[in-house]
């Protein structure tokens, strides 16, 4: 690669909607970085899966940052992201991608949670997409959080986005996050939230 195009940060993920969705979120963000060839996920990276062995979103977030940054040297964000259902007690939480068993299969864990909700009406199906960011990096090490409510539909609509995007309407919408432009989602997600609150710390450890 180029110099001046060798990768500058790695985000601790192998989801490539995370990668995309995080890429524009940083895109014009940080001064001389190009997003496209210098943010990079954790498998170009060579980096293998970090084990999610924390009990909240933050600490499942720092431990993938830490792991990447020390395995790569750059600079390193990770995301925990996950949908807590309120009348599940804030389940499935940090176990949404692997609600199912199948570790990622968005559409097991889909069908199952919507299964596990069939007598729940309307009134009820309160939910929050929540994000915890952080990035680590050599004398940096940060944590955010961000919060998207809305209401779980009792099927899927749309054909953006990915995980529970189909079935999530959030709060003074008429339509779900899977409806939603990709400009539309990050405006509102709790990725962008958490996202754009870790950015000044971003950027100063990429200076």
């Amino acid at each position: 690669m180029p110099k001046g195009l060798e990768p500058r940060l790695v985000l601790a993920t192998r989801n490539a909607g995370k990668l995309r969705e995080f890429r524009e979120l940083l895109r014009g963000q940080v001064p001389g970085l190009d997003v496209d060839t210098q943010v990079i996920d954790a498998a170009t990276a060579g980096v293998p899966d970090v084990p999610e062995t924390g009990v909240t979103f933050e600490e499942n977030s720092l431990l993938k940052a830490r792991a990447v940054a020390a395995a790569t040297g750059l600079v390193a964000v990770a995301d925990d992201s996950g949908l807590a259902v309120d009348v599940l007690g804030g389940a499935p939480g940090i176990f949404s991608a692997r609600w199912s068993g199948a570790h990622g299969d968005d559409e097991k864990n889909l069908r199952l949670l919507l299964g596990q909700l069939s007598d729940i009406d309307e009134p009820h199906r309160g939910a929050a997409f929540v994000c915890a960011a952080s990035v680590v990096s050599a004398d940096t090490e940060h944590v955010e959080r961000g919060e998207l409510r809305g209401t779980l539909l009792t099927s899927p609509r749309g054909t953006g986005g990915f995980g529970y995007d189909p079935i999530f309407q959030p709060s003074g919408l008429s339509r779900s996050c899977a409806e939603l432009s990709a400009p539309e989602k990050n405006e509102i997600s709790h990725r962008g939230q958490a996202l754009r609150a870790l950015l000044p710390y971003i950027v100063s450890s990429l200076r």
